[in-house]
């Protein structure tokens, strides 16, 4: 009776973990692995968006495997690699070794030419797609979180095939275009596995600060004749942003987050800039953005929004990693497939369809979990508690 007792118990704390690989092992990798050793450290749950997803809680996130390309990296433990050069995130806490070994990836188009002296690509033998493949299945890895460089096309497409060819979910933080596409979401499909992205939202990063003020004015009347937002800072991300044949797709989603709050989307897009504008070296991992607003209200009388938004950059993405990551394992778990836009829209500055505001957007998240019996604590809008108190 006690072994199966004891074989149970094992049983239901495999069941229950997320088992992530993290491809390259940047600034917010470093952020993310530090705070899920952090809230397992300490069992708290401050700060973060929803404290349960399905049957998992931060403390319940396992790195399983990591892949870059850097020679600072290639070779080390996880918990070492995330403080390697060039990486600026400081030490928050101290994370014990984790058994899992930096692997080389491919380089493909992942390392700017003015990136190459900061990233220092290994002179290693670069994985085939087969080898990723078997590699993802021998650790059983859940889901695959994709965090190269803005720019990186291939490389990302790569992954992602890796990932879809596995059965492994595929998160994609940056923005190119992979989850929005219907011939990758096929592939996810056909291998019974599912994508959400592109491009990831802060908690309360530039983008959904912009997002929310642009929803305000359209919910209340005014019309926004003008707008911009200007970001600035320090890391390797802004650095490498510094190519602007790099940027393509993410003017394009910064910009479509805004754009898709507005009656008429369209109108507004000749009149609206949202990217990153400069790299300052002394700001290190701080991001600032200057967001303003010309918007017309009340009998066309003008109206002027100037802020300032200064925030540590990469817990913005971590706080929804630590959603996201979960989110995925418990779809997955629940055997949906390819590319569900409204597990995505939420969470994601260029999902496959966009919400006119993120109120809607997590509306839909709760109204999809709920039919398929997927548990998300807590609700963080007020009238789906007012709603539910009444029926």
């Amino acid at each position: 009776m006690s072994l199966c007792l004891y074989i149970s118990a094992e049983i239901f704390v495999v069941r229950n973990m997320v088992r992530v690989g993290i491809v390259g092992i940047g600034n917010i990798a470093a952020m993310f692995i530090q705070a899920v050793e952090y809230y397992r450290r300490y069992e708290r749950e401050d700060g973060l968006i929803h404290h349960v997803i399905g049957n998992y809680r931060v403390h319940d996130i396992r790195f399983a495997y990591a892949i870059d390309v850097s020679k600072n990296k290639v070779g080390k433990d996880l918990s070492e690699a995330i403080f390697a050069k060039p990486n600026q995130v400081p030490k928050y806490i101290d994370v014990p070794r984790t058994g899992v070994v930096v692997r080389m990836g491919r380089v493909l188009d992942g390392v700017a030419e003015h990136m190459r002296e900061d990233f220092e690509p290994a002179n290693e033998p670069e994985p085939s797609l087969r080898e990723i493949v078997k590699e993802l299945e021998d650790n059983n890895v859940d889901v695959l979180v994709n965090l190269l460089p803005v720019g990186s096309a291939q490389a990302s497409r790569f992954y992602a095939e890796a990932a879809a060819k596995a059965g492994v979910a595929f998160v994609n933080c940056i923005p190119e275009f992979i989850a929005s596409d219907p011939a990758y979401s096929k592939m996810f499909e056909e291998n019974n596995t599912l994508i959400l992205g592109d491009d990831i939202k802060g908690q309360l990063g530039s983008t959904i600060v912009h997002r929310a003020l642009a929803s305000l004015v359209a919910m209340r009347g005014g019309e926004i004749v003008e707008s911009y937002q200007l970001n600035v800072g320090g890391n390797t991300d802004f650095k490498n942003m510094l190519d602007h044949g790099r940027l393509h797709s993410k003017k394009i989603s910064k910009t479509m987050a805004v754009a898709s709050t507005q009656p008429d989307p369209e109108k507004i897009l000749e009149n609206l800039f949202a990217g990153p504008s400069g790299y300052i070296p002394f700001l290190g991992n701080t991001k600032v953005a200057y967001i303003y607003m010309k918007v017309l209200g009340f009998m066309g009388l003008p109206i002027t929004i100037d802020l300032k938004l200064t925030v540590d950059d990469k817990a913005m993405a971590s706080a929804i990693l630590a959603d996201v990551v979960r989110l995925a394992k418990a779809l997955r778990d629940k055997g949906v497939k390819g590319s569900p836009d409204w597990a995505s829209a939420f969470y994601f500055k260029y999902p496959p369809k966009q919400a006119k505001s993120d109120e809607e957007a997590l509306l839909n998240l709760y109204l999809k979990l709920e039919e398929l019996g997927i548990d998300i604590e807590p609700k963080r809008l007020y009238l789906w508690n007012y709603l539910k108190q009444k029926q």
